[in-house]
């Protein structure tokens, strides 16, 4: 599926997706990734749900962020909130929703001018 990149000059944005990549600002990815307004973290070594960890979202309780959006994959996974707590002892907020969501939602966070991040589990060989 193709999102229309309009009003995210000079930010990261989803462009699309597919059955086996996400696409930011037309590049195509193929593996789990952190995708900042600013900057991507690619790749980010989560290949599947069962490896995210409290260490692989250690470093983002640090940034100035107001939101999280974990991409599950491509179906909706549970992530216990022990995972994500130093996030939270940070005061940044955590949605978890599959990774399609995840893209759409960071888009129009993105559009409001909030301050979101996307980390994304792109699950190997689909």
């Amino acid at each position: 599926m193709k999102l229309h990149l309009d009003r995210f000059e000079g930010q990261n944005a989803f462009s699309g997706y597919g059955p086996d990549h996400v696409a930011v600002n037309g590049a195509p990815y193929r593996t789990s990734l952190i995708v900042f307004p600013d900057r991507i973290v690619d790749p980010w070594p989560v290949p599947a749900l069962e490896h995210l960890s409290p260490e692989s979202l250690a470093g983002i309780a640090a940034e100035p962020l107001e939101i999280l959006l974990i991409g599950t994959g491509w179906t909706h996974g549970f992530v216990h909130p022990r995972t994500y707590g130093a996030l939270l002892g940070a005061r940044i907020g955590v949605e978890v929703m599959e990774t399609r969501a995840a893209c759409r939602t960071y888009n129009i966070l993105l559009a409001e001018g909030r301050k979101v991040a996307a980390a994304l589990i792109l699950p190997a060989g689909n």
